[in-house]
């Protein structure tokens, strides 16, 4: 299958999919920043199938924004079915399924990197996904997750589909068990070549230029997915490419472009949104602690402006 991953050059530097994190806003600013693709949030296909219009309106992006991959996650194979239609109709150009999400509330129900524990129905999930749609399909893993007496890794679930039209694997480097505080698995993302010929993106403990090339060095990955390094510099991306290094008065620039692109998209709510963000982009500034106080409370963009001015 042609797609668009095909046309990428190499190292790929991606925007790992962040929930509540990488929505319109902040894809639009890593794009003009050097991201090669940007991943969405994590999308419910439940959701989808079910038409929610809060679910729904997640599909919403900017042309500029492409190539845009929509990451989907749930435990349906028939939900995944119609979420991989509905996907196609955005004008999406590929789908991610979330096999690597730690979180509680998405463990709980069986979702996320819980799924690893039952390779038949991720299986199930990722062929009901492929056969639905012409568009590249990629998923998102963990190295590991125990279940009971037995530990489930990246390699077992590749071996499992290994027949199935998938395109590329982003793998984060730490089991489920480690969260994302341990020491990165080099090792298995590296092995996990044996298992996969398609592109692989290695994800986890990238925060800077020196941990971008010694996992790039060590992983012999494709690429990388960027995630937490990416807290308050959307930049990062150009920072791998070219050395790229604002100083303080660009950075606030920066800030107000995502500001605008915030309120555009999402009105008032854009900037309540945008006040994580703006904690980020401060932080090892002198005056942080007095800057914090004033930036979690900011509704409108002139609120903006004025914690910034003198700074």
């Amino acid at each position: 299958m042609n797609s668009f991953w095909n046309n990428l050059e190499k190292p790929i530097y991606a925007l790992a999919p962040l929930a509540g994190i990488t929505n319109s806003p902040f894809r639009m600013v890593c794009k003009e920043y050097g991201a090669d693709v940007l991943y969405s949030e994590m999308t419910s296909a439940d959701g989808l199938h079910f038409k929610s219009k809060k679910t729904l309106a997640m599909l919403k992006f900017n042309k500029k924004e492409k190539p845009v991959v929509i990451q989907l996650f749930g435990k349906d194979p028939e939900k995944f079915k119609t979420a991989a239609k509905i996907v196609e109709e955005s004008g999406a150009d590929g789908i991610d399924i979330n096999f690597g999400c730690p979180a509680r509330k998405v463990v709980a129900h069986g979702g996320g990197v819980n799924l690893m524990k039952n390779l038949d129905l991720c299986y199930d999930i990722i062929k009901a996904t492929c056969d639905n749609t012409s568009l590249p399909v990629s998923i998102k893993i963990r190295t590991s997750i125990q279940d009971e007496d037995k530990k489930i890794t990246a390699l077992d679930f590749l071996k499992k589909i290994s027949d199935l039209p998938v395109q590329v694997v982003m793998i984060h480097g730490r089991s489920y068990e480690q969260g994302f505080k341990k020491e990165i698995d080099y090792k298995i993302i590296k092995k996990a070549r044996k298992y996969f010929k398609g592109i692989i993106l290695a994800n986890g403990g990238v925060v800077d230029s020196k941990s971008a090339k010694k996992t790039l060095r060590k992983t012999k990955a494709d690429g990388l997915g960027l995630a937490r390094g990416l807290f308050g510099k959307p930049w990062f991306f150009n920072e791998l490419k070219t050395g790229f290094n604002p100083d303080w008065p660009e950075i606030k620039k920066i800030i107000l472009k995502h500001a605008n692109y915030s309120y555009n998209a999402l009105g008032d709510h854009g900037i309540i949104e945008m006040r994580k963000h703006l904690l980020w982009y401060v932080k090892g500034l002198k005056n942080a602690k007095s800057l914090r106080k004033e930036l979690v409370k900011v509704e409108t963009i002139n609120d903006i402006k004025k914690a910034l001015k003198n700074t």
